[in-house]
């Protein structure tokens, strides 16, 4: 490693630990040349995902935008917005762990739909009926029967 002072590529590592809750190793180095110290990140290479929207368009996935969808459907609900952010988190974490570079937003709506109908369903009606858009009463009505069915359609 260059040291980022002299440029000298003598340098030596005086620490190592976990970093980013075991997804990087920070390193501290102390260059033998001039004496000075400084940190480096060790990281996996992570490329982008990609989402493609219901009309095609596409951009890079937000995680933010899966926890804010959340807390606006579980709005004055008992639930911790610490675990909204785990919620996101493993979505993300699947997301990656499929090694697909590009997702559709129907798979993470879905994602979430499954995960907030096991948390709290009053928040899984609330997203439900902004992410599927239901065209009248009828359509939102069918998926609350489905729901007080346990899911089947009866």
């Amino acid at each position: 490693m260059r040291c980022p002072f002299c440029g000298s590529e003598n340098t030596r590592v005086v620490d190592t630990r976990a970093a980013e809750d075991g997804f990087a190793i920070k390193r501290r180095r102390e260059c033998e040349n001039c004496s000075k110290r400084f940190t480096t990140y060790e990281r996996l290479d992570d490329r982008p995902l990609i989402v493609v929207k219901k009309d095609g368009t596409k951009q890079l996935f937000d995680k933010h935008k899966i926890y804010t969808g959340m807390l606006k459907a579980c709005e004055k609900r008992p639930i911790a917005e610490d675990r909204l952010l785990e919620i996101a988190e493993e979505i993300e974490r699947e997301l990656k762990n499929r090694m697909e570079q590009e997702v559709t937003s129907l798979e993470i709506g879905e994602m979430v739909m499954n995960r907030l109908k096991k948390l709290d369903e009053v928040a899984y009606v609330r997203f439900a009926s902004v992410y599927r858009q239901f065209k009248d009463v009828n359509s939102f009505l069918e998926e609350l029967k489905k729901l007080l069915n346990g899911g089947e359609d009866k």
